[in-house]
């Protein structure tokens, strides 16, 4: 991996079956994977401690943190998941500052063969990734390609909700003359895949109802019959019109899921 090591940093909240996924597609790329859970979700409800240790991890490769404090009372869930983010860069403390650190939603996977000697030419990088929606063969081509995996060198990192938030590739588009968008961006084709709501309906409308998109809570968006339906229709969740299409399994999936398809067969169509 050379002598810059390169740090997987995701925030969690309940989904172990996509860390586990993660853990086997990157596990031979990446050097640490670092994860933030909070005892309280993004509107400031408490919540049990869901991350699982599996007997498979590597426990020297994952550094896992809990914050036991809650957030601020009456925060917008938008500020308490910005706290999340940063007190997940406070764990990457431990990092020299050639180290590369890359943040991804936990649904978000880099594509492995990008890692390989990896090198940055710019100070961020933005992976833009395939979206598949409930299936990980059921193609989003709507939001694709999807502007997941951010990634800067430990140095010239100071807030990973920016770099999330603010590190897009529209702003290469901008005039040199706007000094307030940020332009020193490279971009990673092929960068892998979002692998979004890849959970039971259940699921699904706990994760609607929690996160920082509080207009998709209502009973319109998060009802588990209406997501059952539109998971069996093949149709997005927020009724913009999305239909959703079923690719074949071939090279341009992870090769894990390639040679594991017998393991994941409920997620496949």
């Amino acid at each position: 991996m050379g002598n810059s090591r390169l740090l997987d940093c995701i925030t969690f909240f309940d989904n172990n079956f996509m860390f586990n996924f993660r853990y086997h597609v990157l596990k031979d790329y990446v050097d640490y994977f670092i994860i933030c859970e909070s005892k309280y979700d993004h509107k400031g409800k408490e919540k049990k401690q869901n991350f699982i240790w599996k007997e498979e991890f590597d426990k020297e490769k994952i550094k896992y943190f809990f914050i036991e404090k809650p957030f601020p009372q009456n925060n917008d869930p938008w500020k308490n998941q910005a706290i999340q983010r940063e007190f997940l860069l406070n764990c990457t403390n431990f990092a020299n500052k050639e180290d590369y650190i890359f943040f991804s939603d936990p649904d978000e996977i880099p594509n492995p063969n990008l890692l390989i000697n990896f090198n940055l030419n710019k100070r961020y990088g933005i992976f833009l990734q395939d979206c598949f929606n409930y299936k990980f063969n059921l193609f989003n081509k709507y939001e694709s390609p999807w502007e997941g995996t951010r990634v800067a060198k430990k140095k010239d990192l100071s807030s990973i909700d920016f770099m999330r938030q603010k590190i897009r590739s529209k702003n290469l588009k901008y005039s040199f003359f706007r000094f307030d968008k940020e332009r020193n961006i490279e971009t990673f084709e092929n960068g892998g895949w979002h692998f979004n709501n890849l959970m039971s309906p259940e699921k699904i409308s706990l994760k609607l109802k929690t996160f920082a998109h509080t207009e998709y809570s209502k009973k319109e968006f998060s009802s588990v019959d209406v997501i059952m339906d539109k998971i069996n229709k093949k149709v997005d969740l927020f009724n913009r019109g999305h239909n959703y299409q079923r690719r074949i399994l071939d090279n341009t999936f992870p090769e894990y899921l390639i040679k594991n398809i017998h393991l994941y067969k409920e997620w496949i169509v």
